[in-house]
């Protein structure tokens, strides 16, 4: 069996395909999954999500940099308050730094940065103090999430880099401190070199695999949307890139996101 460690329910829940997106994934091998909140759209969706379908879907809560607007301290205000619910969120995230999407004025790009920074920091002082697992979203700002993550006090063994993109090099900072990354369709590209080896470095010990549906969708179906059941894609071509067999890679990245998330410790999942 295995665990969809990352992906975002909201999309099927609006087309009203959950159930039958629930039901392939359970189908082909994928137990139980993490649907992971990027703001106040999708926090009371994904809490009570967690409710109806408890043991199978477990939830995060986080402001992702991308949302984080000019409201961003009373949208964390609010965020704080989900992690004394019942379910609570099994991981504060995403949370991070994204200089892709980022305007051309320098600017208005420099302002958005400040304030992703501010709000990534806020986040991870409160995930520090719920003694969460931290789930990062990082894209071309690799180096400054790593500054703000040491500089938080943050234990660094509780923290995912999620769809890891970078390379090897950037790996090896993550294992020195003990963090780990989480793989996603992307490395099933034939261009994805580099984020292959980057699966090898890390190795085994801490890897879990993600599909963050509905996007980055694997092959044989890149191009159609993405669901929890191709996770299973993922794994098979994560188990040649290691060269072992499918089955030891499920079990251990299963015991793996067991184990980061604290799933099963009690009858309330989380923090």
């Amino acid at each position: 069996m295995l665990i969809d460690s990352h992906c975002h329910l909201e999309k099927f829940h609006r087309d009203g395909t959950l159930a039958a997106t629930l039901d392939r994934a359970a189908e082909a091998g994928v137990d139980r999954l993490i649907t992971v909140g990027t703001g106040r759209k999708d926090w009371p969706l994904y809490h009570d999500l967690a409710r109806l379908h408890a043991g199978r879907v477990f939830w995060t809560a986080g402001l992702h940099p991308s949302d984080a607007e000019e409201s961003w301290e009373e949208d964390i205000m609010l965020l704080s308050t989900y992690f004394t619910t019942d379910p609570l969120p099994c991981a504060m995230g995403e949370i991070g730094l994204d200089h892709f999407h980022l305007p051309k004025f320098p600017d208005e790009a420099a302002e958005i940065k400040a304030r992703q920074v501010s709000a990534f920091r806020a986040q991870l002082d409160l995930a520090l103090q719920m003694d969460c697992p931290v789930v990062v979203h990082s894209r071309g700002a690799f180096t400054e999430c790593v500054r703000c993550i040491d500089e938080s006090g943050i234990d660094w063994a509780r923290v995912v880099f999620h769809c890891f993109a970078d390379g090897p090099d950037e790996m090896r900072a993550l294992a020195e401190r003990g963090a780990r990354a989480s793989f996603t369709g992307i490395v099933t590209y034939k261009s994805a070199d580099t984020i292959r080896e980057a699966a090898r470095v890390q190795g085994l010990d801490r890897l879990m695999v993600e599909t963050d549906a509905p996007y980055l969708t694997p092959e044989p179906h890149r191009g159609k949307p993405n669901e929890p059941a191709y996770v299973r894609h993922t794994a098979e071509r994560l188990a040649e890139v290691l060269r072992i067999d499918l089955e030891t890679l499920a079990a251990t990245t299963t015991r793996n996101a067991e184990r980061f998330f604290r799933l099963g410790e009690s009858s309330v999942a989380g923090c």
